[in-house]
């Protein structure tokens, strides 16, 4: 099933899933490493919910793909987080073009949304027993997001721990490495196969486009994560050809 040779760690883990490659990628990191694994979405008003959609189709594939890993995975959770959308003027959650702020972030930065993900994840993991909460949060290969910073990270988990009185452990297994890498890691995890399911099934595109092939998957082409996907796509492709 997978490349990467591990011990099975018998700890719970929760995957932050949103039906994107990032995300797609982590859950497999995590069904090669953990036991008991389960996967959490969110619906915040995004302006692709179209993801909402393939996140199921995503999930129901790797089951039926992989035998060994649909034992492992558990539930599926997902809450509604619309008010993060109300009140988030960002051309992620509204009909707005995409461009760089005063302050220089990309208009599709939804201030607190991965403070809050991480947060939620950790209440519903204290109720599962899950110990360990993934994101496929990047540094290396990102659009700048403050919250996606490692720093950001080992300073919620220190905060998550205390005000819950748990020792949980944030993993961002992509944390350090670029698309072209992440594209490498899932055919790695899952050969041609996960790779496949990424590139047809997956959703990155900010502007919801389904419509649209390419031959790193679907999307506009135009917009900041799918000119990160495709650029990664080529990269990774030219090494391996």
């Amino acid at each position: 099933m997978s490349n990467i040779s591990s011990s099975l760690d018998q700890t719970g883990a929760l995957v932050l899933f949103s039906g994107g490659q990032d995300s797609t990628t982590t859950l497999a990191w995590a069904l090669d490493r953990y036991a008991r694994v389960e996967t959490i979405g969110f619906d915040y008003g995004q302006r692709h919910a179209i993801e909402l959609e393939q996140r199921l189709v995503v999930l129901n594939k790797m089951r039926a793909a992989y035998p060994d890993w649909a034992k492992k995975l558990g539930d599926d959770h997902m809450l509604d987080l619309t008010d993060l959308g109300r009140i988030s003027e960002t051309s992620l959650t509204r009909d707005a073009e995409i461009a760089f702020t005063d302050e220089g972030l990309p208009s599709t930065f939804v201030p607190g949304r991965n403070l809050l993900f991480f947060t939620y994840a950790a209440a519903i993991a204290f109720r599962r027993g899950l110990t360990v909460l993934v994101g496929g949060m990047c540094e290396t290969d990102y659009s700048g997001y403050p919250d996606c910073r490692d720093t950001t990270l080992k300073s919620l988990q220190a905060s998550l721990n205390l005000g819950m009185d748990r020792a949980f452990v944030i993993e961002t297994p992509l944390m350090w490495i670029d698309k072209a890498q992440t594209w490498a890691m899932a055919h790695a995890l899952g050969g041609d196969v996960l790779t496949q399911i990424i590139r047809d099934d997956t959703h990155t595109c900010y502007l919801g486009d389904r419509d649209t092939s390419h031959p790193w998957g679907k999307g506009c082409g135009t917009c900041p994560a799918c000119e990160l996907r495709a650029s990664g796509w080529d990269s990774w492709k030219a090494n391996v050809e």
